[in-house]
């Protein structure tokens, strides 16, 4: 690689190269380009703002790195990438022309300017912008996608010409499609660099390596400037924002894994770039079996020969000499997958593997993905929520790994929880909640937590620094940034509201409240307002575990959601449908604050009990609403008869989803009442008369019925269920635990088919005169 390939040359002494990023024959390109040139300018799109800090870029950090940029006015967030590897023809570019002595400059907008608003990734490919023109161009060389025709036409192609293709290929879908306004500014400001850099070079050549989608633009517009560096652009006044070096891995790289921009497959990539297309495609094969081998997948040896015969044949048919990445795929598929596939193969297409992908060609596509994770240089600086962070878990002995169990009645313990719950609310791994506090009205007081530590940690801090200085105001940050996003979704508000308080940050707690309390007289759907609801009661109840003090907007949120509620329940009408939990459960948040907060703040507790008796006897309810709004009226001492009422529920079919409603709402109560009976006092065996009921159905009726009731007392807890279980029995006469009922060798549901086709079966054979006489 001492001679450069010819490529587009513009006066005076300008070389463009177009490359595709993340592309190793790309980067060979810029390589051998800059070597043989031996430019004073080597320019290269990326972020100007960094070209203060490309010491710190160079450091001598293990690839894959990214510069994270991360920014936030009174308007807009914005966070967003711009990742390099080994064979980046962008970092190939800096690497090189740092090493030969030239001055090397980023020269594209920076990352948080509104060109880029709609990108997390600086690097996105352009391809959505010309897909009609790599549409003709897949068709007319016979192959799927962009991917497979890149290398097809680039990757595994000798470099003989390299540059001349491009040239071409760029020019061709440049000339198939229109810039947006966005790609224009940025052009323009690329080109202002060049101008400047051809200017200050001395007659030296200059090198410019951008996205192949713009080089057209840039040589078309080479001479329009002014040959003065431009200025670099600042945020705006009041903004916030910075840039930092983050660790990034294959895994993020990878197309299949939704990534925006460059090849999929990196760890293949990789080693083509280390050592070329024939032994890339051996070591993919290889790297392929072990990792199916290392998960117990059978491939024998016979296998490997037929897997590697498959693909040499299939790139003779394409004409590739050595096998491409697809020749290689392929015939792995069809050595080692047996049965018919049920969805197209992943590198068919471009994107995150589709669901119902077979087991083996995900571990494929895993094996081809890499497992490599970059590291940083010891001497790179990081934002400072990195050291904060570090020393508050050592601190408050949280930096280990290990479970973790919190008493929130405690003051450490309390605090140690909201150090966990700030850093899950920034999305930091390695620390899982698997039990404690949920919205609603019951209190827990022991929070259980995994901690692990991970090698992505790190990034996600550096990452998260971008909201803040410290773990609190970080977090603070990224709970105000969601309830802006959520103005008016009470539904999302709630989970700001509750994640805030959860977080220890009150001072948030109020702005979310008041937004709450302007957004609750606007909703229309009754789950959601019972979700806001739910949230609000548990903040009034439990003030001491939350630190919300019992504001007035805190009880004006209850009050007017409460009224709220009960004016959508009584407009909801409906046939028979499947319960529904969420509308349930907004149903019990009314009942908890009629009960809670009622004799505080007035809640007419006389007026939901009327709309209430109303709705239960209405037919044109839905039965869960109607089981719902009767265990509303029994759990409110309004006087229920429960018996009465199962018995005039009417339909089999909808018995289920009535009772769900009503153990959703009056649980407690059927079990209170339930013990308490004993045929002479009065009191209600309601478990009785349902058993009663289900015992006298037919046995079709009860497999349509059957769904419903296993819904319904799925709202009993487990220890609950195997109390009624137990009751069963006894009313049997059968001794032993209700727990030996509730453990069946199979699943009930399936149980219950295979007994209907029995019937089925049976039906059909005596309507054809088949059954055997019975023996008298």
């Amino acid at each position: 690689m001492t001679a450069p390939p010819a490529g587009p040359v513009a006066p005076p002494g300008v070389t463009y190269l177009g490359v595709r990023h993340h592309s190793p024959a790309c980067a060979r390109l810029v390589a051998a380009t800059i070597e043989a040139l031996r430019p004073a300018y080597v320019l290269v799109e990326g972020p100007a703002d960094v070209n203060d800090r490309l010491d710190e870029l160079l450091l001598g950090h293990r690839l894959p790195v990214a510069v994270f940029t991360a920014y936030r006015d009174g308007t807009r967030a914005h966070a967003s990438w711009s990742p390099f590897c080994d064979y980046s023809p962008e970092w190939v570019a800096l690497t090189a022309g740092r090493r030969l002595g030239a001055q090397v400059r980023f020269i594209d907008l920076p990352a948080w300017h509104p060109a880029f608003a709609d990108r997390t990734n600086r690097y996105a490919d352009a391809e959505r912008r010309y897909a009609e023109v790599v549409d003709r161009l897949c068709r007319t060389f016979a192959v799927d996608n962009v991917d497979t025709l890149w290398d097809h036409l680039f990757e595994i192609q000798p470099d003989d010409g390299l540059a001349e293709r491009l040239a071409t290929y760029f020019d061709l879908v440049r000339d198939g499609s229109t810039a947006g306004d966005d790609d224009c500014a940025r052009e323009a400001y690329m080109a202002r660099w060049v101008d400047a850099a051809a200017a200050h070079a001395g007659g030296r050549p200059v090198v410019v390596v951008s996205g192949g989608f713009h080089r057209p633009a840039l040589v078309r517009l080479a001479g329009t400037g002014d040959g003065r560096w431009p200025d670099v652009p600042r945020p705006p006044d009041g903004a916030r924002g910075g840039s930092y070096l983050v660790p990034y891995s294959f895994r993020r790289l990878d197309s299949f894994d939704g990534y925006q921009s460059g090849m999929p497959s990196p760890d293949y990539y990789q080693r083509l770039w280390e050592h070329g297309a024939a032994r890339a495609a051996d070591d993919l094969t290889a790297s392929v079996v072990a990792r199916l081998r290392d998960r117990r997948q059978r491939v024998s040896t016979a296998d490997l020969v037929a897997a590697r015969t498959m693909a040499a044949g299939l790139a003779r048919v394409r004409g590739h000499r050595p096998p491409a990445r697809a020749d290689v795929l392929d015939g792995l598929v069809s050595a080692l997958v047996d049965e018919a596939l049920e969805v197209p193969l992943p590198w068919t297409s471009r994107g995150r593997l589709p669901a119902g992908t077979h087991p083996v060609v995900v571990e494929m596509v895993a094996a081809l993905s890499g497992e490599r994770v970059g590291e940083l240089h010891p001497d790179t600086p990081l934002p400072p929520l990195v050291d904060d962070v570090t020393d508050t878990l050592e601190r408050h002995g949280l930096a280990a790994a290990g479970d973790v169990r919190l008493d929130l009645t405690g003051a450490d313990d309390l605090t140690r929880s909201r150090i966990l719950h700030r850093l899950r609310v920034l999305g930091v791994p390695g620390f899982r909640r698997d039990a404690g506090p949920t919205p609603g009205a019951d209190a827990v007081l022991v929070e259980r937590w995994s901690v692990e530590v991970r090698d992505d940690r790190l990034s996600a801090l550096i990452e998260a620094g971008g909201y803040g200085a410290t773990l609190r105001d970080a977090a603070a940050a990224r709970l105000a940034e969601r309830g802006t996003n959520a103005a008016g979704d009470v539904d999302r508000l709630a989970s700001v509201l509750f994640d805030a308080a959860l977080c220890g940050i009150a001072d948030l707690s109020g702005d979310v409240l008041d937004e709450v309390a302007r957004s609750v007289g606007a909703v229309r759907e009754l789950a959601p307002l019972g979700r806001v609801l739910a949230v609000a009661l548990g903040l009034w109840r439990h003030d001491r575990l939350f630190g919300v003090a019992r504001t007035g907007v805190l009880g004006a949120v209850i009050s007017a959601a409460a009224v709220r509620a009960v004016w959508l329940a009584e407009g909801i009408r409906g046939g028979p449908a499947p319960a529904d939990p969420a509308r349930l459960a907004a149903v019990a948040a009314l009942r908890d604050a009629v009960v809670h907060a009622g004799p505080v703040l007035d809640l007419d507790r006389a007026a939901v009990l009327a709309v209430a008796g109303r709705l239960a006897a209405d037919r044109d309810v839905p039965p869960d609403l109607r089981g719902a709004m009767f265990g509303l009226t029994w759990a409110l001492g309004g006087g229920a008869d429960p018996v009465a009422a199962v018995r005039a529920v009417g339909g089999t079919s909808t018995l289920g989803d009535w009772l769900a409603g009503l153990f959703a709402l009056a649980r407690e109560e059927i079990l209170t009442a339930d013990s308490d009976s004993d045929g002479e006092s009065g009191r209600t065996d309601l478990l009785g008369v349902l058993d009663g009921l289900v015992t006298a159905m037919p046995e079709r009726e009860f497999l349509v019925a059957l769904p419903g009731l296993r819904q319904a007392f799925a709202f009993f807890p487990p220890r609950e269920r195997e109390g009624v279980a137990g009751r069963l029995l006894a009313r049997r006469g059968l001794g032993g635990s209700g727990r030996a009922l509730l453990r069946t060798a199979g699943d009930p549901a399936l149980f219950a088919r295979g007994r209907e086709l029995d019937a089925d079966v049976e039906a059909v054979l005596a309507r054809a005169g088949l059954l055997p006489e019975e023996t008298p």
